[in-house]
């Protein structure tokens, strides 16, 4: 008998510290003890004859509640096994009723005076108050522990989700710097086979831009500014490279100190206007604009001149899916990401909250 209600607690021990540490529960009882016991004090007008009935009590509700919670719960209820919990519940009932008032009229001498009448052993009214009385306290317990679980829960997924997004977002960034450099590549391809005096300069461009991307970006934000001057260093190389079949213009309206966004979320947009405006047209226009709005959100802004009927024979690359699928992950639906063409000029406006 010893051995199997070791077996029968044991894993509600074992729950009881992976969920909750063993000081909180313990915290728990001595505070609900302490409450019932001045409670019915009070209603009795005898701290005495609480304090016995509430030794007596407690043990007991502490055994029920723990072998409701973390064993029939588990083992019955969630398994669908309602008939068999029902079952397993008015069991408990009737041998708490029998335990307790036994116990009671041991130490006391008296039962339920609440009721004011005798009342003896097996009156059905006594049983009634017993059972409702701990049906109260099994819901009572159990729904705190539920909301507990359920806040543990939340917080655990949270995390998890928050994990999940932090490792996506790495390696989607992971995946526009092979990209970036796969372009730049065939830049320095160009002009080696064209044995530019340019060379030296594009490798100093090219030198800076690597250092920041590969040292200084590594948190989840960078500056604006910063982020611009990438940009700027990107356009010097492509300048380089098409010398007079590029023209770009910039313009920034707003404080751009300390605004801070997404690291390398820009330099896609720029990308590609280079890509598609150069394999359709001799000569391209890029405008580019950055606007901050009432120091909350960023508005950028570039458009370029190109053949749409090229758009089909070209490759499709990463650099836009990727930026979409991490302006969801960190914006969710605070962002507004929209494209156009008309008349051979294509449009990007993007919208994100800043810092």
């Amino acid at each position: 008998m010893v051995l199997s209600l070791s077996s029968l607690f044991a894993p509600i021990r074992e729950r009881m510290g992976r969920t909750i540490p063993i000081k909180y529960h313990v915290i728990f009882w001595i505070g609900y003890f302490t409450f019932n016991v001045i409670r019915w004090g009070s209603f009795f007008n005898d701290f005495a004859y609480s304090l016995k009935t509430n030794l007596v009590e407690f043990p007991i509700h502490i055994i029920v509640i723990y072998l409701n919670v973390y064993y029939l719960i588990p083992n019955l209820f969630l398994k669908k096994k309602y008939l068999n919990y029902i079952g397993a519940i008015f069991l408990i009932l009737v041998l708490v009723y029998i335990i307790r008032t036994s116990l009671i009229f041991t130490v006391t001498g008296v039962l339920s005076p609440e009721l004011g009448r005798p009342v003896s052993f097996w009156d059905f009214n006594h049983f009634i108050v017993v059972a409702l009385g701990e049906l109260y306290v099994i819901t009572f317990v159990t729904a705190i522990k539920v909301l507990v679980d359920w806040s543990i829960e939340k917080k655990r997924n949270e995390e998890l989700s928050q994990l999940q997004l932090s490792t996506e977002l790495k390696f989607l960034r992971t995946q526009v710097q092979p990209h970036f450099f796969f372009n730049t590549l065939n830049n320095l391809y160009a002009l080696a086979l064209s044995k530019s005096d340019s060379m030296p300069r594009l490798l100093l461009k090219l030198s800076h831009m690597m250092e920041y991307v590969l040292y200084e970006v590594q948190d989840s934000k960078a500056s604006l500014l910063q982020e611009i001057d990438h940009i700027n260093n990107y356009i010097d190389i492509e300048n380089l490279r098409f010398k007079d079949r590029v023209e770009t213009e910039m313009h920034i309206t707003g404080d751009l100190d300390d605004i801070k966004i997404p690291p390398l979320l820009l330099i896609t947009f720029v990308e590609n206007c280079f890509k598609h405006g150069l394999k359709s047209n001799d000569k391209i226009k890029i405008d580019m604009s950055f606007e901050i709005i009432n120091e909350r959100y960023l508005e950028f802004r570039i458009s370029n001149n190109f053949n749409p009927e090229t758009v089909d024979e070209e490759k499709k690359g990463i650099g836009i899916s990727n930026s979409l699928r991490r302006l969801k992950l960190l914006f969710g639906k605070d962002f507004i990401l929209q494209t156009n063409v008309d008349n051979g000029i294509y449009s990007l406006f993007l919208k994100i909250p800043v810092n």
